[in-house]
């Protein structure tokens, strides 16, 4: 199954940044234009400015963030500012976080695994793509030849014998430790003892693995790959026939998902008392008037509560919501044949399909186009823009099941986008695997 390898990381020379917190960054699709330039200014040598490159009015083929990325990614190995590990590694890396009643880690192994086909289910997806984000970092990829940050991957681990070889690796001080801005610890451990490298990858031998997060430069991998083997027919075993990843058990205490709920805008003819009584022949809904407290807490304590049942909420603006509960599960079969019944039936799903597509004309290429679609993690976000309005109205809906992902990607089909919001971020920087 899975080829999980060591290799040589290029690192931020320690010896010149004490605290990387300085030049590390979030994945690059979650940082905003403020953000970037908050990023800006904490480093010349922040990566951002390799990975999330700015724009400007000049740009042209020949100097552009793409080709800037590139050179600055080899006058900062020029200059020692990232060095290249002295052995091949593994590196364990650990989150520390607050969440619910006290501190929580989640931690995994950056390496890098071969790619491979999705057909050949070994590496497994979960959610749908877009052209223009493989676009993206597919220039990026051909610039800097450079895996700039870890896709996120799971694991079975039913035994937990690597959960266990995780545990022991990590049990002395990390090698490198620092607070993001966030205030999550990021800890690193370097690994490499023969002898552990060799168990850990002979540990991931019979292991398939689940993208949970990283599907475009998953897909941008494999796409600069074919082009590198056409280029280079008789190469085998080359570097860019691997790709790096974190790779995190199922069963880690610290995996969490939150939803993404979905924000609706520029529907024509928008009316929610119409749109009301067309839902009422699939779901029992309930109008409820806030009496006090914070609107989006109090609708995703409520509908987070209800376990057994498929349902969401409908934001509109005023002091009061909707929860819709779906009355038979079976519904969905007369709008989608060909899936199972882990896709027919998840929230996303249900939400998409019965009450989008089928009554306010969103269908997928709106969707993916975000036309009148948005995203956000934050209910509390997505209830100011609706009062605000910027948008008509919000959807909130809970989170995906990690389960789920597991089911619906052993089933070779690919979720909804954003169906799911992986926390915490995975830090970019922390190492890069340079071909």
């Amino acid at each position: 199954m899975a080829n999980v390898v060591p290799f040589r990381g290029l690192r931020y020379n320690t010896d010149m940044f004490e605290n990387l917190d300085a030049v590390t960054a979030p994945p690059y699709d979650i940082i905003s234009k403020d953000e970037q330039n908050l990023l800006y200014d904490k480093s010349d040598y922040n990566i951002v400015r390799i990975d999330f490159g700015k724009e400007s009015a000049e740009d042209t083929d020949i100097d552009n963030k793409y080709t800037r990325a590139g050179k600055l990614l080899e006058e900062w190995i020029e200059k020692g500012i990232l060095k290249r590990e002295e052995k091949p590694a593994f590196y364990i890396y650990e989150q520390v976080f607050e969440h619910g009643a006290g501190p929580v880690s989640l931690k995994g192994i950056i390496s890098l695994v071969e790619l491979e086909e999705f057909s050949k289910k070994i590496i497994l997806p979960h959610e749908e793509t877009l052209s223009k984000a493989k676009a993206d970092r597919f220039d990026l990829m051909t610039a800097t030849e450079a895996n700039l940050s870890q896709i996120y991957s799971l694991f079975l681990d039913e035994d937990n014998k690597i959960e266990d070889m995780i545990a022991e690796y990590s049990a002395k001080e990390p090698d490198i430790s620092f607070v993001t801005g966030d205030n999550i610890n990021q800890n690193i451990w370097i690994i490499t003892d023969g002898d552990a490298i060799a168990k850990i990858s002979a540990a991931f031998k019979d292991k398939q693995l689940f993208i949970a997060d990283g599907h475009h430069r998953y897909e941008t991998a494999l796409n600069f790959r074919n082009k590198k083997r056409e280029e280079n027919p008789d190469t085998k075993n080359a570097p860019y026939d691997y790709v790096m990843m974190m790779l995190t058990s199922m069963n880690d205490s610290g995996l969490l998902v939150f939803p993404t709920h979905r924000l609706v805008r520029g529907v024509p003819n928008f009316d929610e008392n119409v749109l009301i009584g067309s839902l009422t022949e699939d779901f029992a809904v309930s109008k409820i008037y806030f009496t006090e407290g914070d609107y989006a807490d109090i609708i995703i304590e409520r509908i987070s509560s209800i376990l057994s049942e498929k349902c969401f909420a409908l934001y509109t603006g005023g002091d009061y919501y909707y929860r819709f509960d779906l009355k038979n599960i079976d519904a969905i079969d007369n709008y989608i044949k060909d899936k199972s019944a882990a896709y027919k039936h998840l929230d996303v799903t249900l939400l998409h399909t019965l009450v989008l597509e089928r009554f306010m004309g969103i269908d997928q290429n709106n969707m993916a186009n975000q036309k009148n679609l948005s995203y956000t993690r934050d209910a509390k976000e997505a209830i100011m823009r609706v009062q605000s309005g910027e948008y008509q109205c919000a959807f909130l809906i809970n989170a995906t099941h990690v389960s789920d992902i597991k089911e619906i990607s052993l089933a070779n089909e690919k979720m909804p986008q954003k169906s799911t919001y992986f926390w915490p971020k995975l830090v970019t920087g922390i190492v890069i695997n340079k071909f």
